[in-house]
């Protein structure tokens, strides 16, 4: 027993004067170390010898980057360099690219129709450039305001998916930019978190909103919004509505009913929009021929126009419909939902 302790003792006794002599050399050390001159560098007599000019930012994305993949459907017609008549080769080509990039059945037999007769005296793709703009003559005019006393409605429609509660919130953000007050109405009670959406919008958007629980009555979302927007003196309602049917009522008797309610006192409907995904294609077309007649529709806005080939369908949209687009979506960010430039367009997909 007290030869244990001994050891253990002595065991101690050696780590404790290993500690202190540890302790020792490092503030020996530290002593010599803050002893030691601090070598300092000389700084040059010049600290910058040329400035640098500051890079430039980059630019915009053109029309024609964003519209890529319909562009490149068009490289074709682009290569082509014939002058005068055109060889029925050349006219095979023209008709597939058209049919591809879903300018319609009608547009493409009237560009073929035209240059068999006239043949291509500026160049294939230039005709073919100045035929398709040709077909898009519509009057793109967007309103803003109503008559004195009421307040302006612009009326959402299209089915679902097609991206019209993010149109509404990117077409708010344009709207309160230029200075006007903006009261959203979450018409599309059927649609589960399509208020909780529109209320997102809302919050990052600076619009004021007006909602109800799932399953309500749209028509009186409506009216409440506009008797807000009419205490508060805004200058434009934006209102969704549903996009599918309700099990107990038919979804176009729905359309027309919102409407009806929009367009009453304070109200008034001074435009329509069918949202439509260009994605779709010709799809498209069979979508809007379903709701025109209950929504008196007065503009189109084709969304991610930049996410497909068949850039074409804006064509077909007009000469079929006889509706013209307004807006185009051709990207993600808030201001990439932009008015419809039809020059601009037909300039991205032809022009070299």
């Amino acid at each position: 027993m007290i030869g244990s302790v001994v050891v253990l003792a002595s065991v101690l006794v050696v780590a404790l004067i290993l500690v202190l002599v540890a302790v020792g050399v490092t503030f020996a050390r530290r002593r010599r170390a803050a002893a030691a001159p601090q070598v300092v560098a000389p700084l040059p007599d010049v600290l910058v010898a040329e400035i640098a000019e500051r890079p430039e930012l980059d630019e915009e994305p053109t029309l024609s980057s964003r519209l890529g993949a319909s562009r490149g459907v068009f490289e074709r017609v682009r290569s082509l360099t014939a002058t005068g008549a055109i060889t029925d080769e050349q006219l095979d080509v023209v008709e597939e690219v058209l049919l591809r990039s879903d300018v319609g059945v009608a547009t493409t037999g009237a560009v073929l129709e035209a240059l068999r007769r006239d043949g291509a005296p500026e160049g294939v793709a230039t005709t073919v450039r100045r035929l398709l703009r040709e077909s898009l003559v519509a009057e793109r005019h967007v309103t803003v305001e109503a008559e004195p006393g009421r307040v302006a409605v612009w009326l959402f429609v299209g089915v679902n998916g097609v991206g019209k509660t993010t149109t509404i919130g990117k077409l708010a953000h344009r709207e309160i930019a230029a200075g006007r007050r903006v009261v959203l109405a979450a018409g599309d009670t059927f649609r589960a978190a399509a208020a909780e959406q529109l209320t997102t919008w809302a919050e990052r958007t600076g619009a004021d909103v007006v909602r109800a629980g799932e399953g309500a009555d749209p028509g009186s979302v409506i009216h409440d919004a506009l008797g807000r927007a009419s205490a508060r003196g805004a200058d434009l309602v934006l209102a969704d509505t549903a996009g599918r049917r309700a099990n107990s009522t038919n979804l176009l008797d729905e359309l027309a009913k919102v409407r009806r309610v929009a367009d009453r006192a304070p109200g008034q409907v001074v435009e329509t929009f069918m949202v439509l995904d260009a994605t779709t294609g010709q799809n498209a077309l069979a979508q809007a021929r379903e709701f025109l007649a209950a929504a008196s529709v007065t503009g189109i806005v084709l969304t991610k126009l930049d996410g497909t080939a068949r850039g074409g369908i804006v064509v077909a949209i007009e000469r079929e419909l006889a509706i013209p687009v307004k807006f185009v979506g051709v990207g993600e960010g808030v201001t990439d939902l932009i008015p419809f430039d039809p020059d601009e367009f037909i300039d991205s997909l032809v022009r070299a």
